[in-house]
């Protein structure tokens, strides 16, 4: 226990050393909050404008997923995004991700890899119905928006029970 107390004791001037001489950052302003507050829930709540078509999806896919993911999902040297028989029992957007709404935050807030948030809301909308169209969980012929994502019903979702602890930080 001493020790601990001594480290920490020790600690405290670092800790609370101005560090503006090293000309790292900024303060975060109203635009930089809104910029990264973009978080989508499971009802819908966060999705923004916009409407992706599975044939859109299909061409922006090529040009920006296929790389990483393979051309048709699965195969690649990243995850497989779709479940076929050849990769049964992985966890797939389909046999795993417990919302839609889901695959569309992922995917706008971490995709491409090498350009996170590069994509416009439509090319995520349209990303994301080929990818639940690739899944066998919408037809081809379906227009995503904000209205119909989070109406989708994954497979996966009694897989997972909701967190409604109270108590905490309200989510929003």
């Amino acid at each position: 226990m001493r020790l601990f107390t001594c480290l920490l004791v020790l600690a405290m001037p670092i800790l609370a050393e101005d560090t503006s001489r090293y000309d790292l950052g900024h303060e975060a302003t109203s635009e930089d909050i809104a910029n990264i507050d973009i978080d989508v829930m499971p009802d819908g709540r966060g999705l923004p404008p916009g409407e992706g078509t599975v044939t859109n999806g299909e061409a922006v896919y090529q040009q920006q997923c296929a790389a990483c993911h393979g051309v048709s999902g699965e195969g690649g040297p990243n995850d497989a995004l779709v479940s076929t028989p050849a990769n049964a029992g992985k966890k797939t957007i389909g046999s795993h991700w417990p919302y839609a709404t889901t695959v569309f935050d992922y995917i706008r807030r971490s995709m491409p890899y090498d350009r996170p948030g590069s994509l416009s809301d439509n090319d995520v909308y349209a990303l994301t119905s080929y990818l639940l169209y690739r899944n066998q969980l919408i037809a081809r012929d379906v227009t995503l928006d904000a209205d119909s994502l989070h109406r989708i019903e994954m497979p996966a979702r009694a897989l997972f029970v909701p967190d409604d602890r109270k108590g905490g930080m309200p989510i929003k």
